[in-house]
């Protein structure tokens, strides 16, 4: 039984049904009250258990042991309501309370949810390591600096596991996660425009540009790696469920460059007469390259292969949407 901490968010939910799929039963950890479940309430209670939780209380984490056989942990939950101090402090306990967990149960593998923010933006024109302009490797050495907080707790994550995990005997991974978007997600991203440009044409309206990340619209030349949520559950089930792994660290994303262009393609094709006006080229205000996350390692040790490209991704996501789902 694989324990999933913030099983019920939006990467949690997705990793959760694959996991499923995979024929794996699931605790899902949660400090919120549970709320809808639509992709696999007809399994809650059978092979889906929710436990109300604070990882960063490490009664309420190893209470969940007592209750489950917990074979497997996907460490997803994070800690971000906007006290710099308080967020830190309870990410920090979050991730040892759960490696204390798995280290007590007995558990094979856990796999830790990083980012593709610890990689700097600097770091991307850097080929040395790659031999590919905006390829971010696993293997690139890291700036000792963070610019956001979720930076920030996703490397000092990925130091504390890569000295615990052999010191406490428990088989640790971490998975760099690339830009998600897809059902369950928030509908406005600041990070980039592809939420907000399906929902709007889902929706039959033109986008907001105030919603819009700088607001206005994208060009259409640029772009980066965009990773469907369905596929990043997929993968991060794959990590868990894998035979071995050789590595540390895994880039979890499409491993391809998606353009605003081929986005607003997909969306026409999903959505006749309602493909966005974007502008044409590239933004000359931007000086960063079209970066995409390497993910050879994670395709060579787990198959992975994503399930879906971007005018299905699109296709898949309007139906969620026009389904009556809200996000």
């Amino acid at each position: 039984m694989i324990l999933i901490t913030g099983g019920l968010g939006f990467i949690g939910s997705h990793t959760t049904r694959a996991l499923l799929d995979a024929g794996e039963d699931c605790v899902l950890a949660q400090r919120r009250e549970p709320g809808p479940t639509p992709l696999f309430a007809a399994e809650l209670g059978t092979r889906v258990h929710l436990e109300r939780a604070d990882v960063a209380d490490p009664d309420s984490v190893l209470a969940i042991g007592s209750r489950h056989r917990i074979t497997g942990i996907v460490h997803l939950s994070g800690a971000y309501f906007g006290d710099p101090l308080a967020d830190a402090r309870a990410g920090v306990d979050g991730l040892l309370n759960v490696v204390e967990a798995a280290a007590r149960w007995g558990v094979r593998r856990v796999v830790i949810a990083s980012s593709i923010g610890v990689y700097d933006a600097g770091v991307a024109g850097d080929t040395r390591d790659t031999g590919d302009t905006g390829s971010l490797s696993e293997d690139m050495l890291l700036p000792l600096t963070a610019h956001h907080a979720i930076a920030a707790s996703k490397k000092v994550g990925e130091v504390l596991v890569s000295h615990l995990g052999p010191a406490v005997g428990v088989e640790i991974r971490a998975a760099r996660i690339g830009a998600i978007w897809g059902p369950l997600g928030r509908t406005a991203s600041r990070f980039f425009a592809t939420p907000q440009l399906v929902h709007a044409a889902a929706h039959g309206v033109q986008p907001d540009p105030a919603s819009l990340p700088g607001g206005r619209a994208p060009f259409a030349e640029d772009g980066f790696d965009m990773f469907y949520v369905r596929d990043c559950g997929r993968a991060l089930a794959a990590l868990q469920l894998a035979e071995r792994l050789e590595h540390q660290v895994y880039n979890v994303a499409s491993g391809r460059v998606t353009t605003y262009g081929e986005l607003a393609d997909a969306i026409g094709a999903a959505v006749p007469g309602a493909r966005p006006a974007l502008p044409a080229g590239h933004d000359p205000q931007l000086t960063s390259p079209q970066i995409r996350l390497d993910v050879s390692k994670l395709r060579k040790d787990t198959g992975f292969e994503p399930a879906y490209d971007t005018a299905g991704a699109v296709a898949d996501y309007v139906a969620w949407l026009r389904a009556g789902h809200e996000r």
